[in-house]
């Protein structure tokens, strides 16, 4: 269960009302969450397969610059030639969805961030990699290595 202050956190980071959220996954250098664990299903009962969702708009917005320089692209060919990353990233599909699924299954292979065949959003395997650390997802960690410290100027949204 996610504290009630860390979901006011959340909801200023997202600017809205945050949707589904079970716990924090990881927080920030400064102390604040920056991915949350959300529910395999939103309250009405529509499947959120984005079990690891970002929250920190430092941290977003870096993340979108990395991904308008076409990194996305460059990582989606190397799937198709590397076969050691492209079964790295097949065990990261396959983790995730074991997780997700130990909430509550969705009936459904969809994970999300183009997992285990291309890479549709960096967004949410560096939230992958954040939630479960390095070794995990290895193309969520090839990014965070390429992002700056978020963390680093202090709290992102006002705490009080």
């Amino acid at each position: 269960m996610i504290d009630p202050n860390d979901l006011a956190v959340v909801g200023r980071q997202l600017g809205r009302q945050p949707r589904a959220t079970r716990a924090v996954a990881h927080r920030c250098r400064c102390g604040l969450p920056d991915v949350v664990e959300t529910a395999p299903r939103l309250e009405d009962g529509t499947p959120f397969p984005t079990l690891y969702y970002l929250t920190c708009p430092r941290l977003a917005a870096a993340i979108g610059r990395l991904e308008a320089s076409g990194i996305m692209r460059e990582m989606t060919a190397r799937l198709a030639t590397d076969a050691d990353l492209a079964a790295a990233y097949q065990r990261a599909h396959e983790s995730y969805l074991a997780r997700r699924d130990a909430i509550e299954p969705l009936g459904t292979t969809v994970t999300a961030g183009g997992m285990p065949t291309r890479v549709k959003c960096l967004h949410v395997l560096v939230a992958h990699s954040l939630a479960c650390g390095r070794g995990v997802n290895p193309l969520g960690d090839e990014a965070l290595a390429l992002l700056p410290d978020w963390g680093v100027d202090g709290p992102c949204v006002e705490t009080s």
